[in-house]
């Protein structure tokens, strides 16, 4: 297996990658499943095996190795709307981000060290295929902010009401890890926070970052600045 690919399971998967161009090297199917058109070289699974090897209680019977499409080294300078995973532990709570950014119109994501691997199989799951679709970048905040984006982190208790804040221009959401957040001292341009009246600490980073990109969304669609609340 080549040393940028990877494993991924069931037929929509398979699908979302072949279409949006991602080599497919291989499939490997069980007995009684159909592989996915002009996807790659087929092998036959012998019974059993696929229940073995998968972490699911119903696995679907059909795997492929997927060589990863390394993104343009340009299309951060180039985004205007990027999201960025600060240190996310959970790959259900990153997957779902990815899918959130990609369905909002962000035209990047940038997952900084410390963050799981895109290509962890319960990302791909969470993703629902938003990983072939977006680019995801890895480097810094740093490297986010030397991009020109203007970084706008998340919080839970500081910062502009997200409704209010000023979504237009190039920028980038952050997001902190599960835990702590994002750090205090973290070199974002401005605090965003979501209003919440019950009686939990903060909303999941994933269901945030989902709130965030799309007000952005709405915003820059309006244009212009937003009103006052």
């Amino acid at each position: 297996m080549e040393e940028n690919a990877f494993v991924v399971e069931g037929a929509l998967l398979i699908a979302e990658a072949r279409h949006a161009g991602w080599r497919i090297e291989s499939q490997f199917v069980a007995p009684g499943e159909q592989p996915v058109d002009a996807a790659g070289a087929l092998y036959a699974l012998a019974p059993g095996v696929a229940e073995r090897v998968s972490e699911l209680e119903a696995p679907p019977g059909l795997f492929a190795v997927v060589v990863r499409n390394a993104p343009d080294p340009s299309v951060l300078e180039a985004a205007d709307f990027a999201v960025v995973a600060d240190r996310i532990s959970e790959p259900g709570n990153l997957g779902t981000m990815i899918r959130s950014a990609e369905a909002a119109g962000a035209e990047v994501v940038v997952v900084t060290p410390g963050t799981v691997d895109e290509t962890n199989p319960k990302v791909l799951r969470a993703s629902a295929g938003a990983v072939f679709n977006v680019p995801v970048v890895a480097t810094t905040l740093d490297g986010v902010a030397s991009a020109g984006l203007r970084l706008i982190g998340s919080s839970a208790h500081r910062g502009t009401v997200h409704t209010a804040a000023n979504w237009n221009g190039r920028i980038a959401i952050v997001a902190g890890n599960e835990a702590t957040g994002l750090d205090e001292e973290s070199i974002v341009n401005e605090w965003v926070c979501i209003e919440h009246r019950g009686r939990a600490e903060s909303l999941n980073v994933a269901m945030a970052t989902t709130v965030l990109c799309f007000e952005a969304l709405r915003h820059r669609r309006a244009g212009g600045p937003p009103t006052e609340q």
